[in-house]
């Protein structure tokens, strides 16, 4: 049975850039020196967002990879460095805060971070409670550079890998520097940015550090992470007894025209959420986070009947192919 105090509305944002683009990408340099535009723009749209959601009673919002401006990574380009600001003290934080305390929100908010100690760039997830405080930061872990039948996407040249560099928060309930996770008024929540999604110790290192809910923000695109998209993150979700939510850019940005299949989505250990949005920038569910400590249903009893000998830390075999 169902234990209202359980259940958290949540959202994702599925939208693309806002600011007015070039046509072509030979006029792309007339953004030079504009980078405050481009971003104040999206920020203001998101926080418009962040006001609808609350009125439908979202406690907790997840916004889309790098959300403050275009995916810049289709090719390479210096002015989009300009982008980068600070994830605690830089203008889009800044905003979010105050929206974060304004509808007692929790936010997820995914930005090209500067690091003010080490001049590093990062993509970086920002983790906002209610009252507009900082819970901590993930940096994204692992960097795509490839092209596939729709286009190129060159991230190593923009950002680095993630090097585990957070500041300490006592709301970081895990051990691993790499993946915090993060406790709050509603229950625990990770972030596993875009690619980071696709590599098999992630969502199990969030779920084993106490991940309830991990939020998946991407921009992705091209006919297999279309399919891929549909079955990761619910075998994940069964496996790992978790909710996630993965929030996909939806549409075209100019000059480069590039499809984004939004299709964002929450799902559970035992299925697909309902989306309960009536905005077509917002997906909204409620998610029961009792079903995390029901006995599965299907009779299924993973944690206990896994054979721990036959396996290392990394979940990979331990021995040879006659053990």
């Amino acid at each position: 049975m169902t234990d209202p105090t359980d259940v958290v509305r949540c959202a994702l944002t599925e939208t693309a850039n806002v600011f007015p683009l070039p046509a072509t990408l030979a006029d792309l340099p007339s953004l030079r020196g504009r980078m405050d535009e481009i971003r104040a723009a999206n920020v203001e749209h998101h926080v418009r967002l962040i006001a609808v959601a609350a009125a439908a009673g979202v406690r907790v919002l997840g916004m889309g990879e790098l959300f403050p401006a275009p995916y810049f990574a289709l090719g390479r380009d210096p002015m989009w460095l300009d982008l980068a600001e600070d994830a605690y003290t830089g203008p889009t934080i800044t905003a979010l805060r105050a929206a974060a305390t304004t509808h007692r929100m929790i936010l997820i908010a995914p930005i090209y971070e500067r690091c003010a100690d080490t001049d590093r760039r990062f993509n970086t997830a920002v983790v906002i409670d209610e009252q507009g405080e900082i819970l901590g930061t993930y940096r994204k872990t692992h960097i795509p550079h490839g092209a596939n039948e729709q286009g190129t996407f060159v991230e190593t040249f923009y950002y680095e890998r993630s090097d585990g560099g957070m500041r300490s928060f006592a709301a970081n309930v895990s051990q691993s520097r790499f993946f915090p996770v993060f406790r709050t008024s509603v229950g625990r929540i990770g972030v596993a940015t875009c690619y980071d999604r696709h590599f098999e110790g992630v969502m199990r290192t969030l779920a084993q550090q106490g991940a309830e809910i991990v939020f998946s923000p991407a921009v992705t695109f091209g006919e297999k992470s279309r399919r891929m998209w549909e079955l990761e993150f619910p075998v994940d979700a069964a496996r790992h007894n978790l909710f996630i939510g993965g929030s996909n850019r939806r549409g075209k940005e100019p000059p480069w025209s590039q499809e984004y299949f939004g299709a964002s989505y929450f799902v559970g250990p035992n299925g697909r959420c309902d989306d309960l949005s009536e905005h077509a920038e917002l997906v909204i569910s409620d998610l029961d986070l009792g079903d995390l400590r029901r006995p599965d249903p299907s009779g299924w009893n993973l944690p206990r009947d896994i054979r721990p000998d036959i396996y290392d830390a990394t979940g990979a075999r331990a021995g040879g192919e006659d053990e």
